[in-house]
């Protein structure tokens, strides 16, 4: 072997080069201080020296196995709080990591040693929480608090446009035209508006006159003109089934005043039956269904789109043959200037009559308090094509100017059957002519 050679492969192993002739002491000191740890660590100089001592023609030395590097701890820095006491600085049974061992979660720390337990009756008491309560049911109003809360926008117009005039003011001519002019938009009608005005000049010009006496004399008025028509429904006129048609115009409420008056009849013990005679729209017909299952009656329909005086027919031959009570027949919505659907009406109600000369024993038109002057126009034109007998007012609630009725009354005088003032079964009631007068004029 050669020198060369085996002076690599004594450096390797830990020899001395004999071709070196001056010791490296920097290379002894590294390789006494790696032996114990059985690592081998060569000198850069030692590396150099042997890259230009070995030719190119060398086969590649065989590969070292790469040394461990054993990294030393680093100290942790000292928190600037410590949760669990400080440091440990000695040892201790109960240092994990040199950190305290935090105390057990079973046993949490209330007070410290330089805490003071506060006095037990400085301690506020808790009051027991209540316990769960079904809510109060509110008290159930009466009808007329329903009506005066239905009628709050008529009546708080009418109250504030007399108010502002009888404040401090002596009766004069200027005052009772600025009263007409209000109470003829409230639609009263001239009627009734000028029999207002001549009542209160009567005997008081020149004196001052409160606003609530105005409201008396208005409601007294008002009371006057809706007694001869505030009649209820006969349904006992001797008639085995007693056939009702329903009238009027799109969205008078028509169907669903058909519903409630079906629920009044039945708490009173009678037998109904429903025709589903507004063939033209389904949701009418699946309305009445639905009117039908809740207040038990049955309910006569046929496919959207059929022919509505035939229902009708059909309707009368079954209502008589199982001896009902009444029998209630809703039509289509229909405008009152429409010839060709007034023909239809008068087609239904000529086949009603087939079954009986008498029938239909009434014909109720609804009317919707907030169309206005309109409504007087409805009553004229439903009156001439299908004998209106009575009228229902809906849709009170709904509108500033329910006075509507009043010069409906004054005008017509046909019966005022029912009123009504929102959306539930209860809200439709028999006519009151003195709770539908003082609720107007906004008194208790």
């Amino acid at each position: 072997m050669s020198e060369k050679k085996r002076g690599f492969l004594g450096r390797l192993f830990g020899g001395k080069d004999d071709t070196d002739k001056k010791p490296d002491t920097h290379s002894e000191t590294q390789s006494e201080e790696t032996a114990a740890s059985g690592d081998v660590a060569e000198h850069p100089a030692d590396k150099t020296q042997e890259a230009s001592k070995t030719p190119l023609t060398d086969p590649a030395p065989v590969s070292e196995p790469e040394p461990e590097i054993e990294v030393a701890p680093i100290a942790p820095s000292a928190p600037t709080h410590d949760p669990f006491g400080p440091l440990a600085t000695g040892p201790s049974a109960d240092l994990v990591g040199g950190f305290r061992e935090p105390p057990p979660l079973s046993e949490p720390e209330v007070f410290h040693s330089t805490d003071v337990a506060p006095d037990p009756e400085d301690i506020p008491e808790v009051p027991p929480e209540p316990a769960d309560e079904t809510p109060a049911e509110e008290p159930k109003l009466s009808w007329f608090q329903r009506l005066r809360h239905g009628l709050s926008r008529s009546s708080a117009s009418l109250t504030e446009g007399i108010t502002s005039i009888f404040t401090k003011r002596k009766l004069d001519a200027a005052m009772l035209e600025e009263l007409e002019d209000i109470l003829i938009q409230a639609d009263l009608g001239v009627e009734t508006a000028m029999a207002i005005t001549d009542r209160l000049s009567d005997g008081r010009y020149d004196k001052e006159i409160s606003p609530e006496e105005v409201r008396s004399i208005l409601s007294e008025e008002v009371e006057k003109v809706l007694l001869p028509v505030a009649r209820p429904l006969d349904l006992d006129k001797g008639h085995k089934t007693h056939v009702v048609l329903m009238v009027g115009v799109n969205g008078t409420g028509k169907t669903t005043t058909i519903g409630k008056l079906s629920q009044k009849l039945r708490s009173e013990g009678k037998s109904v039956m429903l025709a589903a005679g507004d063939t033209f729209r389904a949701a009418a017909v699946e309305q009445l269904k639905i009117w039908g299952d809740r207040t038990g009656a049955e309910v006569v329909a046929r496919a959207t789109g059929a022919d509505a005086a035939g229902l009708a027919f059909d309707a009368m031959k079954e209502a008589r043959e199982k001896q009902v009570d009444v029998l209630l027949i809703d039509t289509a919505g229909r405008l009152q200037n429409k010839a060709e659907l007034m023909d239809e009406l008068e087609k239904v109600i000529r086949v009603i009559k087939k079954h009986d000369p008498d029938a239909p024993h009434d014909v109720l038109l609804t009317l919707d308090a907030t169309t206005g002057q309109n409504a007087l126009n409805q009553v004229e034109i439903f009156g001439k094509v299908a004998g209106v007998t009575g009228l229902v007012m809906t849709k009170l609630d709904g509108t500033a100017r329910g006075g509507i009725l009043v010069a409906i009354a004054a005008k017509y005088g046909l019966p005022v059957h029912f009123i009504g003032v929102g959306e539930g079964v209860a809200d439709l009631e028999p006519f009151s002519a003195k709770d539908f007068a003082s609720a107007i004029a906004g008194l208790a």
